[in-house]
C-alpha cells in the first residue's frame, strides 16, 4: 500500500522488538514507554488488534494487555468485540497491535477489510503501537518476520507506514552445534532477492519512535542494518537514522 506523501509527516509510531525480556513479566520493560507515548497525545482508550494470537483466545490477549496498561489509566478496547470492524477503526483514538504470529495477524486483518482504513487513520495522525508482529505489520511487507507461515494471507503486503523492513528479536547468537542458517544469513537471502529494501535488525529491549519522517532508536543494544551489496552496519541510539526513512 502506497504511503500518502502529503500525510506521512503526521504519523506517530512506536515499534517495539519484543514484549517480554528474559526473566521479566509480560510488557514490564516497555509498558511505561507505551503509556507515555499514548498519553502525550491525550489517548486514554486504544483499539487493540489481538489477531496474532493463535494458541490462546482473543479475550485472554485483551486481558493480558489491559492488566499491564490499566495502571496507567489506559483502557483496552479489542477489535474482536466489535460487530463492525471498519467503524471501530474509524472511531479509534489509537491503535495497538500485539505480537504473535504475523501471518495469522495479517490474514485476519485482510479478511476484516480494515487494512486500508487503518493506514489512512495512522497517516492522519492517530498513534500506532506495535510489538513483534505488530512492528512487522508497519513495514512494507511481513517478509522479515521470524514466524512460520501457519496460514496464507492474501499477500505479504503490510501497512507500509515505514519504507524499510524490521526484523524483530534480532540476534547474533550462533550455536556451533547447530547446522542451520543464522538470522543474518536469512536476512542476507532476503536482501539478495529484494535489493531495494533495507532491513533493520532490532534487538530485544529496543524500539523505534517515529514522528513524521523522524526516526529514533531507544534501547541499550545497537541496531544492525542490512543493505544489498554492503556489509551490515551497527548504529546506536545516538546515531542519525534518518536515512532509513528515505530508504525507498
Amino acid at each position: 500500500m502506497k504511503l500518502n506523501e502529503t500525510m506521512k509527516n503526521r504519523m506517530k509510531l512506536l515499534l517495539i522488538s519484543n514484549s517480554t525480556n528474559a526473566g521479566e513479566g509480560y510488557l514490564d520493560y516497555c509498558k511505561a514507554s507505551i503509556a507515555a507515548f499514548l498519553q502525550v497525545s491525550g489517548v486514554r482508550k486504544v483499539l487493540f488488534f489481538p489477531y496474532a494470537a493463535v494458541t490462546f483466545s482473543y479475550d485472554e490477549y485483551q486481558q493480558r494487555v489491559a492488566h499491564k496498561l490499566s495502571a496507567f489509566g489506559i483502557e483496552i478496547d479489542s477489535l474482536h468485540r466489535h460487530a463492525d470492524a471498519r467503524q471501530a477503526v474509524e472511531q479509534a483514538q489509537a491503535i495497538v497491535v500485539g505480537g504473535g504470529n504475523t501471518f495469522h495477524l495479517l490474514k485476519s486483518m485482510q479478511e476484516l477489510g480494515v487494512v486500508e482504513r487503518l493506514v489512512e487513520r495512522v497517516q492522519a495522525g492517530i498513534p500506532y503501537v506495535g510489538w513483534s508482529a505488530g512492528a512487522n505489520l508497519a513495514c512494507p511487507t511481513i517478509c522479515t518476520t521470524n514466524d512460520m507461515p501457519i496460514v496464507e494471507p492474501l499477500s505479504f503486503a503490510a501497512l507500509n507506514l515505514i519504507p524499510f523492513q524490521i526484523n524483530p528479536h534480532y540476534t547474533d547468537f550462533f550455536d556451533p552445534k547447530h547446522g542451520g542458517e543464522t538470522r543474518e544469513q536469512r536476512i542476507t537471502e532476503y536482501i539478495a532477492a529484494n535489493r531495494c529494501r533495507y532491513v533493520a535488525g532490532l534487538r530485544e529491549a529496543c524500539m523505534f519512535y517515529v514522528e513524521g519522517t523522524r526516526l529514533q532508536l531507544h534501547g541499550d543494544r545497537p541496531l544492525r542494518v542490512f543493505r544489498y551489496g554492503q556489509k551490515p552496519e551497527e548504529y546506536t541510539a545516538t546515531d542519525d537514522l534518518t536515512f532509513l526513512m528515505h530508504a525507498e
